[in-house]
């Protein structure tokens, strides 16, 4: 029963940070529910329900979806999925990966509070290789970890100066790409009664948390959320960090 309450709640808390903040979810939930349940399940149960809190963001910022920045990045990224689905089921997790990644994210927001050149005319956002490297590398963290958002959240944030066209992008690329790693999973045989167990419940709490979350979004300036997103990545990566070395 308590681990049950515990679960729910830090889906709970995941969901209104990514309300507030554009992203989140995956790097609050991942920690906790992966004590309770294997990491396949834990990602699973985080992906889905990564899909359906950004479908009730994407839905109220719809608007401002950019397909011709959409495409380049998710085809990309579908294949950074595929390949992970590939290194899930026959490698499993690598400690050493996560470090890598934890260095290069704390790299990337250090570059980023030094130069804050966050806007639609940046020649590195706007360059089409940039894009497919992002894609690619994120999609396979993300398919491999659950924990690739960082690296969209920050492509995204150097892309747009805009809030609502960060978080539109944002939100439609992680449902792409979930769902694409979800549907492989499941012709694979590999979604637990525990899964459709947390997902039917989750979907409740999700819709609370992300309505409270939009509530704040609303209120926050652009730079604010940059900052909240970039404290969350360091957090992030530290956590990773440290993990990996315990």
């Amino acid at each position: 029963m308590w681990e049950q309450i515990v679960i729910l709640f830090i889906i709970f808390l995941g969901s209104f940070i990514q309300g507030s903040s554009g992203f989140g979810f995956g790097l609050v939930c991942m920690g906790v529910i992966s004590i309770f349940l294997s990491v396949e399940e834990s990602m699973l149960i985080v992906l889905a329900l990564t899909a359906f809190l950004s479908s009730g963001i994407l839905l109220k910022y719809r608007r401002y979806i950019i397909w011709k920045d959409i495409v380049p990045i998710t085809i990309s990224a579908s294949i950074g999925r595929a390949l992970a689905f590939v290194f899930v089921i026959y490698f499993g997790e690598t400690e050493f990966i996560k470090i890598i990644l934890a260095l290069v994210l704390i790299s990337m927001v250090v570059y980023l509070y030094k130069n804050r050149q966050l806007s639609e005319t940046s020649n590195t956002s706007n360059n089409y290789i940039i894009s497919l490297c992002v894609g690619c590398i994120g999609g396979f963290i993300g398919g491999a970890f659950a924990i690739g958002g960082p690296l969209f959240v920050i492509y995204f944030l150097m892309r747009y100066e805009d809030k609502r066209s960060y978080t539109a992008n944002l939100q439609l690329t992680f449902i792409l790409l979930n769902l694409f790693t979800i549907v492989a999973h499941w012709i694979n045989g590999d979604l637990t009664d525990s899964f459709y167990h947390y997902f039917i419940l989750g979907t409740v709490i999700v819709l609370i948390g992300v309505t409270l979350g939009l509530k704040i979004f609303d209120l926050l300036s652009t730079k604010i959320i940059q900052n909240i997103a970039f404290t969350i990545i360091t957090l992030a990566a530290i956590n990773l960090i440290v993990m990996s070395l315990l």
